[in-house]
């Protein structure tokens, strides 16, 4: 079904592979009649053409790249703003789209969502941006109709910002990427590995783009084979699938830990972008005659089955056959993971109890957000249930469409009227059930959903209260197959349809007619509308030669996702507050920490303004004392802070708020065994704070106190051990690294975040 090349691949003609051996040259010869260096075929991928031509380093190694257009949500467009007034923002100089897709729907905290909606138009309206109201489109489908482009690339303030299925390198990072853009400076990284995913054969009947993509995950998650690379799609199974399918699996190629992804374009991209009254931006893209790629993801299309990734990460997968063969067994195994990510002794987690007369029961379905609510996965999903009806139980399905577009054209074919007489429920353009805030099932409910991740509380529970749910992820079609049979788990290739594939058109004056476009009008002298809730970044302190630190969490898990670090659903409110929010901080992970964290927080703020250290934090006179037994350290002059110890942290959303948030209370820095993803390492970076890596078993626990001796010397001149003590009887030594940081990233962290960083460059 789907095989992982050990080595890399030469793609040849864009179909006929190669592997990297001692005999890959003689194979090339014959082949080609020539056999080019490895580095000259690496240059044959598209995403290296693609790098090459908006990099600005003039040095292919180390990429200073500038993107065409950006993207956010309003759920983090304030706060990037925010960061951008605060460093010297005069207007957008590329074009800057604010979509309000996660907030529209969510009522926490009275007005505060819709002022952060007047917020963005007002910004939109000063610094020369695009605007799109709530309920017109989800952030990514509104892109893809309205923002991608052949050999363009796209930054967004989301993880799942991925176009390349319509020939756009897109990229999701934390908002603070999406200042350097905003302030005319550049997304700095060394080059990408490249990983080709080759697609042979055409999907079964039934099968969808979400069982493709959930196969992929499983294969590459847990072994890290595509982690912060490119993923680069070839074969002559591309050709067999449809756009619409193209961008379902691409979407979900953010669940692999990639950095981005980019596909072959052809007739059927061309068509996409001439429906959606923009072909000019359609453009051929295809490897070169020989293509160098740092390893291969062969996919037959044509073996994959209907999926479900079970709770509670999109990579633990099963086909839905082997689920219902091995029901028990499989719940049982799916239980006690989840015991992992559900360290509560409040929670009474059972799935196998959803079992009636063998066979799996779920109380709710949903089709939604940029993966789930396209138009081919909402006809298709018609199509099953059409003539059929959901049921007077539990059980529930609700469908949400991806923009007034795709809603539009789905009430004209007929489909939404279809999808209503069976009893679903057809709502706007949303991405809540996707982080939480839509479609909360009972507890111990199970919510099978076509969205993006299935983490703990993405349906809205709280641990914490007691409260848990489940999502598993499935595709569109086998959840309307099991719609059709009243809640119980049943894939779509066991159902008889005839899928009719009505063809799409776009309705533009829906856009024309609501959505603000003042994308190089810069009205300066617009007043920015700010409501009580939005407020500005408190100062942060550059970092001290020695800095002293209090671990005060230490979590063990395999994976810490940015949702255990910062909740989504109904936090995603406080979003424009960065004091309120960080009450949030690890909530549903260690209710302990935002107490510990102001504590040590206490001594630094004192340390600032003057004041005794030792008055604010009594323990912290024999922290000192004992460093000065071994050092001569004035505590005046060394920064105090918290911090966190998570073996792999930052898997899931760009969300910065998952570092600032620490920042904002006073943390200083994680260690780390190693970081889930570079957008997580970037935002503690950006936020000033230090991504310390130990991969050994560490020798400290929560409550110690680590002295880090020359710090500010360490980051300066790039040393590769930095040493650190354990205080305490003797003053344990161990050494820390940073990995790798480019200059402007070390002095970001030297002046304690990315404001002070360019306040200093003003």
């Amino acid at each position: 079904m789907i095989k992982l090349y050990d080595n890399g691949v030469y793609l040849v003609n864009g179909m006929e592979i190669v592997e990297d051996t001692t005999e890959s040259a003689a194979i090339l010869q014959q082949k080609c009649g020539h056999v080019p260096t490895k580095d000259e075929a690496v240059q044959g991928t598209m995403a290296y053409s693609i790098l090459e031509a908006h990099n600005t380093s003039g040095n292919m190694d180390n990429l200073q790249i500038k993107f065409d257009k950006l993207t956010s949500h309003d759920i983090t467009f304030v706060g990037i703003i925010q960061t951008a007034r605060a460093s010297g923002l005069e207007e957008f100089p590329v074009p800057y789209v604010l979509t309000n897709c996660h907030n529209s729907l969510c009522a926490v905290g009275g007005t505060i969502n819709e002022d952060d909606h007047m917020f963005g138009l007002s910004c939109a309206k000063k610094y020369g941006g695009m605007y799109v109201p709530p309920h017109q489109a989800v952030i990514h489908q509104f892109a893809r109709e309205m923002l991608a482009g052949g050999g363009k690339m796209i930054l967004g303030s989301d993880s799942h910002t991925r176009y390349g299925a319509l020939g756009t390198m897109a990229m999701g990072e934390g908002g603070p990427e999406l200042v350097k853009q905003l302030l005319s400076r550049t997304y700095d990284i060394a080059r990408p590995e490249v990983v080709a995913v080759y697609l042979t054969g055409t999907p079964q009947k039934g099968v969808g783009p979400q069982d493709i993509a959930l196969a992929v995950i499983g294969a590459v998650f847990g072994n890290g084979y595509v982690k912060n690379k490119v993923m680069e799609f070839v074969g002559d199974g591309v050709a067999n699938l449809s756009a619409d399918f193209r961008i379902g699996v691409d979407v979900m190629t953010t669940e692999t830990t990639c950095l981005s992804s980019i596909w072959t374009t052809d007739d059927k991209i061309k068509e996409f972008y001439e429906i959606h009254k923009r072909p000019e931006e359609y453009k051929e893209l295809k490897p070169a005659d020989i293509a160098y790629y740092d390893g291969m993801v062969y996919v037959d299309l044509s073996e994959i089955k209907p999926m479900i990734a079970m709770p509670f990460h999109p990579s633990n997968v099963y086909t839905i056959e082997e689920l219902n063969a091995n029901l028990m067994d499989i719940l049982d195994d799916v239980e006690k993971k989840a015991l992992v990510s559900l360290d509560n002794n409040n929670i009474n987690y059972s799935l196998k109890d959803k079992v009636r007369d063998g066979k799996l029961y779920v109380e709710q379905g949903v089709i939604a957000g940029c993966a789930g609510g396209g138009f081919e996965n909402i006809c298709d999903a018609a199509d099953i249930l059409r003539g059929k009806y959901i049921g007077a139980d539990e059980f529930s399905l609700s469908v949400y469409p991806s923009s007034q577009p795709v809603f539009m054209e789905l009430v004209k074919n007929g489909a939404i009227a279809d999808l209503m007489a069976t009893g679903a429920t057809v709502r706007s353009a949303f991405c809540g059930p996707c982080f939480g805030a839509g479609d909360v099932p009972p507890n111990n409910g199970l919510s099978i959903r076509h969205s993006t991740r299935n983490f703990p509380n993405r349906e809205g529970s709280k641990v914490t209260n007691g409260q848990i749910a489940s999502v598993a992820l499935m595709d569109a079609r086998s959840i309307a197959a099991t719609a059709a049979n009243q809640g119980y788990l049943t894939a779509a290739t066991d159902v008889d349809v005839d899928f009719k594939k009505p063809k799409y058109f776009f309705d533009s004056t829906i856009y024309e007619n609501r959505v603000y476009d003042g994308v190089g009008k810069p009205d300066k002298g617009v007043e920015i509308k700010f409501g009580p809730n939005i407020k500005d970044w408190p100062e942060m302190s550059a970092l001290t030669d020695n800095i002293v630190l209090k671990v005060v969490s230490e979590i063990h898990d395999p994976v810490t996702t940015t949702d255990e670090l910062i909740p989504s659903g109904e936090t995603s409110s406080f979003r424009s507050n960065p004091l309120g929010l960080a009450e949030f901080t690890l909530s549903r992970k260690d209710p302990e920490y935002v107490g510990k964290a102001k504590e040590v927080q206490r001594a630094e703020k004192a340390r600032i303004a003057g004041e005794d250290i030792f008055a604010a934090l009594p323990e912290a006179e024999d922290v000192f004392a004992k460093i000065n037994e071994k050092f001569s350290v004035e505590p005046k002059e060394t920064q105090i802070g918290s911090m966190i110890y998570a073996v792999k942290p930052g898997d899931g959303s760009a969300r910065e708020q998952a570092a600032s948030c620490q920042k904002v209370l006073g943390g200083m820095a994680n260690i780390a065994k190693e970081y889930a993803t570079k957008r997580y390492r970037s935002n503690l970076i950006n936020w000033g704070m230090l991504p310390f890596l130990y991969p050994d078993e560490i020798p400290f626990e929560k409550g110690d106190y680590i002295f880090v001796k020359d710090i500010k010397e360490a980051v300066a001149k790039k040393h590769e051990s930095i040493k650190a003590y354990v205080v305490g009887k003797d003053m344990r030594e161990f050494e820390l690294k940073l990995g790798d940081l480019t200059d402007d990233e070390r002095e970001i962290i030297e002046k304690g975040c990315l404001i002070n960083y360019y306040r200093a460059h003003m």
